[in-house]
């Protein structure tokens, strides 16, 4: 039940994330934002558990989910700006 409820989370990330940072080189499509945010929960999740926040078998939250996918849309907005730039 862990990975299904940190997707559901995931995909409440994403939209927050996209909703608090918008931008030209992040995805705009709902499926792919969806994704990352999706993403961002596991990252959250890793993150969390390896720095002792939370305990093994313990999803990050909603707000640590927000945060996980405000990073990876940032990250993937540095690689798709990269990418637009060079060609």
């Amino acid at each position: 039940m862990g990975i299904i409820w940190t997707i559901i989370i995931g995909f409440l990330a994403g939209v927050i994330a996209k909703f608090i940072m918008p931008g030209d080189n992040e995805p705009s499509g709902f499926i792919l934002t969806t994704i990352l945010g999706i993403v961002g929960a596991f990252v959250a999740t890793y993150l969390g558990q390896a720095l002792g926040w939370y305990s093994p078998g313990e999803g990050a939250g909603l707000i640590g989910a927000v945060v996980g996918a405000i990073l990876v849309l940032f990250v993937y907005g540095l690689f798709a700006g990269r990418q637009r730039r060079s060609i």
